[in-house]
């Protein structure tokens, strides 16, 4: 019989009593009226709404777009705590850049028995076109965002990393402008760590990674696929704020070498691009020649050092749900360090023996695509019809490989507003990582994605999440 999950709340202990994290913050809000922070929520809403803070949503005949739904009550983070989450980050994307400089050039890990060669050669996401390419600075993953998950006082756990393009940081930004608006007296008690300088270092990161042909002060440009991209509000954003251009693909063409941009002067050279575009759609003369979203030739002209594509091709590789399960094992070769934050057990159902197990446990298990997203494609077993374990036993058994299984965790809990007063609804948290030849920047909080549905596990806003500001506090 399958034992109950029990949650931990991060802001009440078994006892009822306030965190110390929430100590400050209750001591403020306690005597706030229930109204008052109804009112408060629903002017939030509105604050969004005008200012556009919305995502498309593929497939979705009734609302193309949708505002996501915010939560005025932070989840609050203490100082000890986010030290470790961000000496454990830093550990991980050093040992992600280095895997994925080894898998491009001379596979010491393959040798040395690790990782599969299989893994790695049979992977949709694996550019053999990267092959011997040194991207500037030895960098391949300048952005990425962790997923984490809390279960305990002191267990996180990474759920899966995000190397390739991740996305929502541009609503970690406007959900911390929107509490400074709403309750600019709790920031004046509650010692917060800042997270608004965020395009400022965003900036600065891209800029030191520079390719060598660049003799100046760096141009810098996003590559958006246009507005129809379920991100394209963020692409917009973070140009807006970083005071840099957004393109798309027809705006760039190959001038003497290089790539540059039309502007009202001719066409400019661009040195670094920050590419919000597939690697299948980014060059047409090297990958999908179908693709109208990329630029004709931008690959070579990346391969001899004329750009710094960010984040490099080939990078999607480190996606891999299959490949997560080799974290462990990849952190210890490369930094001679045990992992500071845990891997969640993972079945690789490619594995005979593993999907003989997942298909007899489908009912205690989240099963995800190797290539998944969104909170699209997968099953969460306990929450599932019998129907619905039915359907997706048929596709296990159809293209295993295609699939990875985990044990159903017990994500914590943080209070969110609702008509009734606070209610605990399950999070994880999406800190953002700026990665240099000079340096690794946490920025301190990220995105908390909540389930506003009393007991769902599934915090994806594409799934009808929310999002919360997040607090790490400056100090004990």
């Amino acid at each position: 019989m399958t034992k109950p999950l029990v949650f931990f709340d991060e802001m009440l202990g078994p006892d009822g009593e306030v965190r110390p994290a929430y100590k400050d913050y209750d001591a403020v809000v306690a005597g706030v009226d229930k109204a008052e922070l109804l009112k408060k929520s629903a002017e939030a809403e509105r604050f969004f709404r005008k200012k556009g803070i919305t995502f498309n949503v593929y497939g979705d005949t009734d609302a193309d777009e949708r505002l996501i739904p915010f939560d005025i009550v932070p989840r609050i983070i203490s100082a000890r705590e986010w030290k470790k989450i961000q000496r454990g980050i830093e550990q991980r994307v050093k040992a992600l850049n280095a895997f994925l400089h080894d898998i491009y050039h001379r596979r010491e890990i393959i040798r040395a028995g690790h990782v599969p060669a299989s893994l790695i050669d049979n992977n949709e996401a694996f550019l053999p076109q990267m092959i011997g390419v040194d991207p500037p600075g030895g960098i391949y993953t300048h952005i990425v965002g962790t997923d984490l998950v809390r279960t305990g006082p002191d267990e996180f756990y990474v759920l899966e990393d995000n190397a390739r393009t991740p996305s929502g940081v541009s609503y970690m930004l406007e959900n911390r402008e929107t509490m400074l608006r709403m309750f600019p007296e709790l920031f004046s008690r509650v010692g917060v760590e800042n997270v608004s300088d965020y395009p400022m270092m965003l900036r600065q990161s891209l800029a030191a990674s520079a390719p060598p042909a660049c003799t100046g002060k760096p141009t810098i440009a996003i590559l958006t696929p246009g507005v129809h991209n379920s991100a394209y509000y963020e692409h917009a954003f973070l140009a807006d704020q970083m005071g840099v251009e957004l393109v798309e693909g027809g705006d760039l063409r190959i001038v003497d070498g290089r790539v540059a941009m039309r502007t009202t002067c001719g066409f400019q050279p661009i040195d670094v691009l920050y590419r919000r575009v597939d690697d299948d759609f980014l060059d047409p003369l090297t990958f999908n020649p179908e693709s109208m979203l990329g630029v004709p030739g931008i690959f070579d002209i990346y391969r001899a050092g004329g750009i710094t594509i960010t984040n490099a091709p080939g990078t999607g590789i480190a996606d891999d749900k299959a490949l997560y399960s080799y974290m462990p094992d990849i952190i210890k070769f490369y930094t001679g360090q045990e992992p500071i934050l845990k891997n969640v057990q993972t079945w690789r159902c490619a594995d005979k023996d593993s999907l003989a197990y997942v298909l007899d446990n489908l009912a205690q298990l989240v099963v995800k695509e190797v290539h998944g997203s969104g909170g699209y494609g997968m099953l969460v077993g306990p929450a599932a019809s019998r129907a619905e374990i039915k359907a997706f036993r048929a596709k296990l058994i159809a293209n295993p490989r295609n699939y990875i299984a985990q044990p159903t965790l017990a994500l914590s809990t943080v209070p969110v507003l609702t008509k009734a007063g606070l209610a605990p609804r399950h999070v994880d948290l999406r800190p953002f990582v700026l990665v240099s030849s000079k340096s690794i920047s946490v920025v301190p909080g990220g995105l908390t994605r909540v389930a506003m549905t009393e007991g769902s596990l599934v915090v994806n806003s594409s799934q009808g999440g929310g999002t919360k500001d997040t607090w790490v506090l400056t100090d004990e």
